[in-house]
């Protein structure tokens, strides 16, 4: 079955998500913002702001207009900045096509409301569950742009919907899982990025491997408390959704809140990080709602906390290190 999908992004990983849907045979059109990236991708079948060097495969369309890229869809890929995500899908909303699935590509926490980004798609769009998909996993755009074996899960309520999913993106280079806890998905890439940022400056201020295993590990368990609060399943954050969108955000170069952590950990100030940083690392704005449903939920998250204090409360790096480093001391269970 051929499947028509509506990409509503044209950034790096909503381009790609565009190439892994097209190289597994379907029909796609790329909504973007500006002119210049939709010409580009159908002019000279690249995306060169975002992907240069990647060639796209022939067929893949883009439009700046949405009603065009949204006619007749079987999935709407959002693909915009999370913060964005209520303003653009307000707009969007004459033009999408009933029963259409609305698939996250997001990873993040809406400010404000600490809403996840399916929940703010149920709420505008006003669609039942079982019309709202996450597709997530350790997918660095790079990477599955060149074609490296990669994987990824399609969360969804409704099986059959993740099903369809999982048919419309599989490919002979990337493996998609199914899954219903949609929530842990949400949970695992939305905090992963927190810890990232944390990993970041902890190599900006060289230290090594095992202070970023140090990290991942407890950030999974901050990942997990919170998870087990909002009911997701425990075993989603030993997964793909989980440990391995954590791992891969942490330990690469290409992931962007790694990278802007580490510039904060080399000295650089919050507003020169922002300056120099071409794409959004979600975890910035991520971190203050992620700890206000935390603390609604009352669920403990050290590293949530130290990082939020690093960005917007004047903490010097070094000083959240310590603050981490000599927290009271507590057996390891998973979770705990």
């Amino acid at each position: 079955m051929t499947f028509r999908t509506a990409v509503m992004g044209a950034g790096s990983w909503g381009t790609v998500f565009a190439k892994l849907l097209r190289d597994a045979g379907g029909d796609v059109t790329v909504w973007g913002r500006r002119a210049s990236v939709v010409a580009d991708i159908n002019e000279r079948g690249e995306n060169p702001d975002y992907l240069p060097g990647v060639a796209l495969p022939g067929g893949l369309r883009a439009t700046t207009d949405p009603a065009e890229a949204l006619a007749g869809a079987d999935f709407v890929a959002l693909a915009v900045p999370a913060q964005t995500l209520r303003e653009n899908l307000t707009s969007w909303l004459p033009h999408l096509p009933p029963g259409a699935v609305l698939v996250s590509l997001m990873k993040g926490v809406e400010l404000g409301s600490s809403r996840l980004m399916s929940e703010v798609i149920q709420e505008v769009a006003d669609v039942p569950r079982e019309r709202i998909a996450v597709f997530c996993g350790p997918n660095l755009a790079r990477e599955i742009a060149s074609g490296e074996p990669g994987a990824a899960v399609a969360a969804c309520v409704d099986e059959a919907a993740a099903r369809r999913l999982q048919e419309a993106t599989m490919t002979p280079y990337f493996r998609v899982y199914t899954t219903t806890d949609v929530v842990g998905c949400e949970l695992g890439g939305a905090v992963k990025n927190i810890v990232a940022l944390c990993v970041g400056m902890s190599v900006g201020l060289g230290f090594g491997a095992s202070t970023q295993a140090l990290l991942m590990t407890r950030g999974l368990a901050e990942i997990a408390r919170l998870g087990a609060a909002l009911g997701a399943d425990e075993h989603t954050f030993a997964g793909l959704a989980g440990m391995g969108d954590l791992i891969a955000t942490c330990s690469s170069p290409l992931s962007r809140n790694r990278t802007f952590g580490e510039n904060l950990g080399r000295g650089m100030t919050l507003e020169e990080v922002v300056a120099v940083t071409k794409q959004t690392a979600e975890g910035v704005k991520s971190a203050e709602p992620v700890l206000e449903l935390a603390r609604k939920h009352g669920v403990e998250m050290p590293i949530a906390e130290a990082v939020a204090a690093v960005l917007y409360h004047d903490m010097p790096i070094k000083d959240a290190a310590i603050s981490l480093i000599s927290r009271s001391p507590k057996p390891e269970r998973y979770g705990v």
